[in-house]
């Protein structure tokens, strides 16, 4: 089931379809994001239905760190596109065999990133709170 392309981003690219990058460089390779970094792979897909499908399951293959064995060089390690290309089809087909598990799982990630960002606001909110506070005791 590939409805994606796969290859690396030039810098200054722009892509008409829907895409996504993916860091190649570093131990945060594997990284999705809407925004290219300097070092990524692009992923292009045919609809947006594709593309948030893959974002979830790239997410999740990057957070439990999936990709650190597939990592080489000694003082930078990076991803091969090939090894990425390789792997990657593989298990996403796997994550994309049960579709439904997979839109259960999407879900929750959604609310999970949601109410994370909400927390992250609210922490900001406090901190920022506790600086006026105490400006003004001090002053």
């Amino acid at each position: 089931m590939k409805n994606y392309i796969i290859k690396t981003h030039k810098k200054g690219t722009l892509y008409a379809k829907p895409h996504m990058f993916i860091l190649n460089k570093g131990l945060n390779s594997g990284k999705p994001n809407k925004e290219p970094f300097t070092n990524s792979f692009v992923v292009i897909f045919e609809n947006e239905q594709d593309c948030e499908n893959i974002y979830w399951i790239t997410f999740s293959l990057w957070q439990s760190k999936f990709w650190h064995r597939n990592l080489v060089g000694s003082v930078i390690p990076f991803l091969r596109i090939t090894d990425f290309i390789k792997e990657f089809s593989r298990k996403a087909d796997e994550m994309l065999s049960d579709f439904e598990e997979h839109q259960k799982n999407v879900k929750a990630l959604q609310l999970l990133e949601a109410k994370a960002t909400q927390f992250n606001q609210n922490l900001n909110l406090i901190n920022d709170m506790r600086r006026i506070i105490l400006h003004r005791y001090c002053k």
